[in-house]
């Protein structure tokens, strides 16, 4: 009796050795020579996109724009490659300093995300993270929450290329969506600047990220979830070409919702 039972366990291990649980787990003996892939694993960071709405006239916009950089430059957190864009908005040019860097391209987005979030209102600084999330641009708290938690959402795959001054971007795996836009911005990093006059004057105001153009590449209608795109893009002198990335992301034009985001620096 004694040597049926030794039996009849060593054919049950060895059973339980071949065979994997109903709950997914494989045994060391079944997964032998596959590779166990998390998303994270697989794919790395998802990218998410930052706006920083800002003014070189604004008292309340350099710890912002400190916090933009930060962003930046540390990448903080484990499941985000943070990839930011610092737009200067033009409305306080009359307020005592023009800002070089402002455009009223930029204050028109942001009125564009006025209407989309429902605030009916305009402020600086403002932080918009993948066009779903606002809050004062220089809470790191919310930033933090926001850029984590949109990590985890499905991100289209967005790959660039630069042959001296031709543009390539392929866009796969878009996620389900409504009619979108494909936007292209140049912007340099390393930029400083000596305010004389209005809020900030007598500061030395360093910047990062600085939209130095906002275009458009191409329309991504709802029905399809791929794209390719090729465009010639021209550097301006006054731009520091070794400063200078180019970011491409799809954007849904009601929503306002980011679909995928990339970018590639200009050397």
């Amino acid at each position: 009796m004694k040597t049926q039972f030794f039996i009849l366990a060593i054919v049950a291990l060895l059973i339980f050795g071949a065979c994997s649980f109903e709950n997914g787990t494989v045994t060391a003996e079944s997964n032998e020579g596959a590779k166990t892939e998390t998303p994270t694993d697989a794919k790395g960071k998802t990218p998410v996109l930052v706006e920083l709405f800002t003014s070189e006239g604004c008292s309340s916009c350099p710890p912002a724009d400190e916090l933009l950089e930060r962003l930046e430059t540390e990448q903080p957190y484990q499941n985000a490659e943070v990839i930011t864009l610092s737009m200067h908005v033009d409305y306080w040019d009359r307020l005592g300093w023009k800002d070089p860097f402002s455009s009223a391209l930029f204050s028109r987005r942001q009125d564009i995300y006025a209407g989309a979030f429902r605030t009916g209102q305009v402020y600086t600084p403002q932080m918009v993270v993948d066009g779903q999330t606002e809050f004062v641009g220089s809470d790191a708290a919310k930033a933090t929450k926001a850029i984590t938690e949109n990590a985890r959402m499905e991100k289209a795959v967005v790959e660039i290329s630069l042959n001296k001054d031709q543009l390539a971007v392929k866009l796969s795996e878009v996620p389900k969506h409504e009619n979108a836009t494909v936007y292209l911005a140049f912007a340099e990093d390393d930029l400083a600047n000596q305010v004389l006059r209005g809020e900030n004057s007598g500061r030395k105001l360093t910047h990062t990220s600085v939209v130095r153009e906002l275009k458009t590449l191409g329309m991504l209608p709802a029905e399809q979830d791929q794209l390719k795109l090729e465009q010639s893009v021209q550097i301006q002198p006054d731009w520091k070409r070794e400063n200078l990335k180019l970011v491409v992301f799809i954007q849904e034009n009601q929503s306002r919702k980011v679909l995928g985001v990339g970018r590639i620096k200009a050397v």
